[in-house]
């Protein structure tokens, strides 16, 4: 299985279930932006405690890793657990987001995307990629992230809503970082 299998089986396991989701993470900055390799996948999934199990059974145990209780402890507290395809090594990280207004507002600008020939997916908006991308980097220092968000801006800077961008990093105190990579950038 490639990533790009991966990607669509995924995608295919949430829309059979009925979840509210989008593409996050590097894959969605190599989309709207330059291309580099990752290895894993990562996907907000509006994921209750009921749905839990339907969720973790869309993945044979024959073919994935996944813990039950992992994926409810992501749902308790807001956080993340991990799908692993072992037989590849890939990973699918499943983010548990918390209801806040920076959350509702990436739901709200998810857009589908044609990903393949013959299927769609919801990604996260270019500029919510940017603004987490810019979170992951206060949180661990990774330029990579700095490099992801680079690459987005200029291959769709024309299109990008850099206000929306503006308005975020102040709310979230990304203001230094945003400033930082607008004059990179110039």
């Amino acid at each position: 299985m490639e990533q790009f299998d991966l990607l669509r089986f995924v995608v295919a396991a949430i829309e059979r279930v009925g979840l509210q989701y989008f593409v996050t993470g590097s894959t969605v900055t190599i989309f709207y932006g330059e291309p580099r390799f990752t290895n894993d996948i990562d996907i907000v999934v509006k994921l209750s405690a009921p749905a839990v199990r339907e969720f973790i059974q869309q993945f044979p145990e024959d073919e994935f890793y996944v813990s039950e209780d992992a994926a409810m402890d992501a749902v308790k507290r807001y956080s993340q657990f991990n799908i692993i395809h072992p037989q590849t090594g890939l990973k699918i990280d499943v983010i548990v987001p918390a209801p806040t207004e920076f959350n509702q507002s990436r739901f709200a600008r998810a857009t589908r995307v044609r990903t393949g020939p013959d299927w769609d997916a919801s990604f996260s908006s270019p500029e919510d990629a940017i603004i987490k991308k810019m979170e992951y980097f206060r949180e661990g220092g990774s330029e990579k992230h700095l490099r992801d968000i680079a690459g987005v801006l200029r291959t769709s800077k024309d299109s990008i809503d850099m206000a929306y961008i503006g308005r975020w990093a102040s709310i979230l105190n990304l203001q230094d970082i945003w400033e930082s990579l607008q004059n990179r950038l110039r």
